[in-house]
């Protein structure tokens, strides 16, 4: 089919573009600036926030399903205004663009700062975190996300069931040159993370391998009869980047979570993604300790 990816130069978006060429579809890669990308695949620099701009994009991909990635990835990267300006602005063009161009499916990518963890007080109601769980943004970046989880919802709605609308909450994404040593999205390695967990408290210890998370998307592209429209995922790894169970981590960083983490022991993760398998057949193939050993060359 013909797949348009916005952000398909970042991170996540590389990994997502390749994917779906070896799938057999037909790319077109839209971001503000060119990079790496997959043979096969075409490539567009444009500012999606340009409406001239976005509707010739839309125009040449004629795409069948839309896969929004494009945006301010790191919280407290930019001034919170203008996180919250280029997120939900970007979300809401692209998102309505795609069903004004016929796409069966368009997926956002949201983020699971939209549970607000990251304070002292932080207290959930359950772990480990699923999708139904409240969300309760504490920064910019966690609000334009859970406002565009609740765009995907309003387009839902508003759209009567033309195209199928999804949001993804993907872990911290690494790329298959991190496992090597390449800095990750906060500038440290994944190493550095799990030698120092307060690296990786900050997240609860999530994270999911970007190809893993691709694979989600490219099912969802492929599988829209089995998407509810609205629908919100996580693609997350099933294990939890940490040497030590989370049972003992987790209250020691989060305090809040003390006896709702006791749970957690081994190397459960504070996230579940069974939603993901339920609705498209989709779990994480790839985790720390066979990615890192891989990348080391030991047998």
């Amino acid at each position: 089919m013909r797949v348009l990816v916005t952000g398909g130069s970042g991170r996540l978006g590389r990994s997502v573009v390749a994917t779906l060429v070896e799938r057999g579809h037909q790319v077109v890669s839209a971001d503000l600036t060119s990079g790496p990308i997959a043979p096969g695949a075409v490539q567009r620099v444009v500012n999606l926030l340009d409406d001239a701009a976005r509707s010739a994009l839309f125009a040449e991909a004629r795409p069948e399903a839309v896969l929004h990635l494009a945006g301010i990835a790191v919280p407290f990267s930019r001034p919170d205004t203008e996180i919250l300006e280029v997120n939900t602005l970007l979300a809401w063009t692209v998102l309505s663009d795609a069903a004004a161009a016929g796409a069966r499916i368009a997926v956002a990518a949201s983020s699971p700062t939209v549970f607000g963890y990251g304070t002292p007080g932080w207290r959930p109601l359950r772990l480990p975190l699923d999708e139904g769980h409240p969300v309760a943004p504490l920064h910019s970046y966690g609000l334009s996300k859970a406002i565009i989880e609740e765009t995907v919802r309003t387009l839902a709605r508003a759209e009567g069931g033309g195209c199928v609308f999804a949001a993804v909450r993907p872990g911290y994404v690494i790329a298959p040159e991190e496992w090597a040593g390449a800095p990750t999205q906060q500038g440290h390695t994944v190493a550095e993370r799990l030698d120092r967990p307060e690296l990786a408290a900050a997240s609860l210890f999530n994270y999911v391998d970007a190809r893993d998370a691709a694979e989600l998307f490219a099912l969802l592209a492929e599988r829209p009869e089995r998407v509810d429209n609205g629908m919100i995922l996580h693609a997350i790894a099933d294990d939890a980047l940490a040497r030590a169970p989370l049972a003992e981590l987790l209250p020691r960083f989060h305090p809040g979570t003390a006896g709702l983490a006791e749970e957690l022991t081994g190397d459960r993760p504070a996230f579940s993604s069974a939603a993901a398998e339920r609705s498209v057949g989709w779990r994480p193939r790839r985790s720390w300790r066979s990615e890192l050993q891989a990348a080391s060359g030991a047998p």
